[in-house]
């Protein structure tokens, strides 16, 4: 976990001039950056392999642009966007945490995470594993780190991707996920993913999609990692509630982890 901080640090004191230089907001530069990116990438350590399976053939997508300009969503009421999405989940989530009982229990012992959370997390990122999004996590984040808007932000979640390929975590083919590079059945940024993700299924393989136990103790992981105090709430003002926010930076998607949250902790 610290190898790769430490990458990504000298990554940008070597290179954030360069990599800021040659953003762009149409398709024409793209092939020129890709070209100068991974040629940064083999000076930093990353193999001919890794750079060749994860980046040829990789376009820019002007999709994935539209999404990340029309996040309409994130600007709707509370009471709006939380009856939105957790229509049926109070309901759903209690099943989960009743089948996979003994699992909470051990995560809880670890991490101190409370299973009403991390239910909470799973249910409104991918509808308990149900939509994890098809698309490559290579394009995406390809994408949106030569685009000028928040380039510094997605050059690190590249770098991180590439890094997950060079451990041997999962193969480029095995990165597909939502719009914004997102891994797995809680949604997982590849910084994330390189810092916390965890095996907790006895097999010693991080797998965040198929796993639900690696994904549910990596999400603890996480939280511990960020400053998540155990036994304590979450309400607004506390500790937990700044880890939350921390988790996303949408004011009504906090609210909404942390009233769902809630609203599951009534069951055990």
């Amino acid at each position: 976990m610290k190898y790769i901080t430490a990458f990504v640090t000298v990554f940008f004191m070597l290179t954030g001039v360069a990599q800021a230089a040659s953003c762009g907001d149409t398709a024409g530069g793209f092939g020129a950056w890709k070209k100068a990116f991974k040629s940064e990438m083999r000076d930093q350590g990353i193999s001919k392999r890794t750079l060749d399976a994860s980046l040829n053939g990789v376009r820019y997508d002007t999709r994935v642009i539209r999404l990340d300009r029309g996040q309409k969503s994130f600007k709707q009421s509370f009471e709006r966007f939380y009856a939105r999405r957790t229509k049926g989940m109070v309901a759903i989530g209690r099943r989960k945490m009743k089948k996979h009982r003994s699992l909470f229990n051990r995560i809880e012992k670890k991490y101190g995470v409370p299973r009403a959370m991390l239910t909470t997390i799973w249910g409104l990122e991918t509808s308990f594993g149900h939509f994890m999004g098809k698309r490559s996590i290579f394009r995406s984040l390809a994408t949106l780190a030569y685009d000028c808007r928040r380039t510094e932000f997605f050059t690190a979640e590249l770098v991180a991707a590439l890094k997950i390929v060079e451990n041997g975590d999962l193969t480029p083919q095995q990165m597909r996920g939502a719009w914004a590079g997102e891994i797995g059945q809680t949604q997982f940024l590849a910084t994330r993913f390189v810092d916390y993700a965890v095996s907790f299924d006895g097999d010693n393989k991080r797998d965040l999609y198929r796993s639900v136990p690696d994904a549910l103790a990596s999400t603890a992981a996480w939280f511990k990692g960020n400053g998540w105090v155990a036994g304590q709430g979450w309400q607004e003002g506390s500790q937990n509630y700044e880890v939350i926010k921390k988790w996303n930076r949408a004011t009504v998607y906090q609210k909404t982890i942390s009233k769902l949250a809630l609203q599951l902790s009534k069951y055990k």
